[in-house]
């Protein structure tokens, strides 16, 4: 008795929200995300590097807000009428468990949807972004995104470590 071949099962959608840091599209995964806010008072902490925009109250709680265009080696961004902050949870490193971080970006588009086996393999040449923060890159009508690794960008260990460098530079 011959056997019919199993079906395929279908991947599921993921969701990612749009957002941009400077020319680049990028996206993140929505299950990270936890609120988008308006850019309000932030308090700058001294001698730190300028990845490290300042840190936010979040209903009780110190929330370090990470500025996405310094992380990735470009200038600083410029608060402009879309700026945002992108809260997100992530699994941590050894040196914490989970993170909760805001991520500064100059606007937030839209939350998209897209089949798992969309996601290719980023390109050796012409990706602005540092190897390592790019998850992948996503099709979209727009154009490609880079699907970013938060787990990566918001390292602890790694923002700890800048951090440190740049108080023992300022010392």
């Amino acid at each position: 008795m011959a056997t019919s071949p199993a079906p395929s099962l279908p991947t599921a959608p993921r969701q990612v929200l749009r957002l941009a840091v400077g020319a680049e599209s990028l996206v993140v995964p929505i299950e990270s995300v936890h609120e988008i806010l308006e850019v309000g008072r932030l308090t700058a902490m001294p001698q730190s590097p300028a990845l490290l925009r300042g840190v936010m109250n979040l209903r009780g709680a110190v929330v370090p807000v990470i500025d996405l265009a310094a992380r990735f080696g470009m200038p600083p961004t410029a608060l402009g009428r879309r700026s945002a902050i992108v809260v997100v949870e992530v699994a941590g490193d050894e040196t914490q468990e989970r993170l909760t971080a805001g991520m500064l970006v100059d606007a937030v588009y839209e939350v998209l949807e897209f089949d798992s086996e969309q996601v290719e393999a980023v390109p050796s040449l012409g990706v602005r972004l540092p190897p390592g923060f790019i998850a992948g890159m996503v099709n979209l009508p727009s154009g490609y995104a880079a699907l970013l690794s938060l787990e990566q960008i918001l390292s602890p260990s790694d923002l700890a470590e800048r951090i440190g460098a740049a108080q023992q530079a300022g010392a």
